[in-house]
């Protein structure tokens, strides 16, 4: 299991754990459909590993003005 994924602190970052699996499945679709890793690929690194550090350096996040998201409180 992804060492990330056990801690809710990725999921508390991006408003819950709904809206992690929501921002994961809409990278991996891109990555998926020839988008760029916007982070350095480890050998071996799956692409769900990839998401996750991208979340996790922030080069990636819920765009709230374009989405039916509220903003989560603190951000």
């Amino acid at each position: 299991m992804i060492e990330a994924l056990k801690n809710e602190d990725l999921a508390i970052k991006v408003g819950g754990k709904f809206r992690l699996t929501a921002l994961i499945q809409k990278r991996l679709l891109e990555l998926l459909e020839g988008a760029r890793p916007l982070v350095e690929r480890r050998p071996g690194m799956t692409d769900i590993e990839l998401v996750i550090e991208e979340i996790l350096q922030d080069k990636i996040a819920i765009n709230y003005e374009k989405s039916d998201f509220e903003k989560p409180a603190g951000q």
